[in-house]
């Protein structure tokens, strides 16, 4: 196979991955791509929004119910990546979300012992990630965080309260250990 072949074989096959969904309950900003093998899930009267440039992998998982999922500009949702939108999930621009990372707007209410927690009802108070955050592969954000600009979040981290500006934040749960632009002087996760 020519050189020449071979680029336009390549191009056409990594086109052809992407497929561009129209729906009433779907806005998709110019040049997003969402690959064949995602899923986007919407009730009526639910919504998903996606801004300019938005790119979705295969495997990912974008359900409604019930709520929203909006997406600023620029952000990418890697493979096997779940969001949902009970409660609301805002996104701002420029957010990275590695593979395998689970979004939950919702929770589910378990105090009375004596009643399944089935038939106890969810709480759903929403999620905001704000612009230009990174966060890692296989972790967990829970209803009710906001996740300031520019923060990071390490990979497998469980989020489960309000991480600020510019933090970086890991494990289970998730705590602040440093803040970017700070000058670091022990590698993370050491202690003198």
């Amino acid at each position: 196979m020519s050189s020449r072949l071979r680029r336009h074989v390549s191009k056409r096959a990594a086109e052809s991955t992407f497929v561009r969904l129209r729906s009433r309950r779907t806005q998709f900003g110019a040049g997003v791509r969402v690959s064949r093998r995602a899923r986007l899930l919407t009730r009526p009267g639910d919504e998903i929004i996606l801004g300019d440039g938005c790119v979705i992998f295969e495997g990912a998982l974008l359900a409604t119910y019930g709520g929203h999922i909006r997406l600023g500009t620029g952000c990418t949702v890697n493979p096997y990546t779940v969001l949902y939108g009970h409660g609301g999930l805002d996104i701002g621009d420029h957010v990275r979300i590695a593979a395998h990372v689970l979004v939950v707007p919702a929770n589910h209410v378990f105090e009375d012992p004596d009643v399944p927690i089935a038939n106890q009802g969810e709480t759903r108070r929403g999620i905001v990630i704000e612009d230009d955050v990174w966060i890692g592969a296989g972790a967990i954000v829970l209803d009710g965080v906001t996740v300031g600009s520019g923060a990071v979040i390490g990979a497998g981290s469980v989020v489960t309260q309000k991480i600020p500006e510019l933090a970086v934040a890991v494990g289970n749960p998730a705590r602040v250990v440093r803040y970017r632009g700070e000058r670091q002087t022990m590698p993370i996760g050491r202690t003198a």
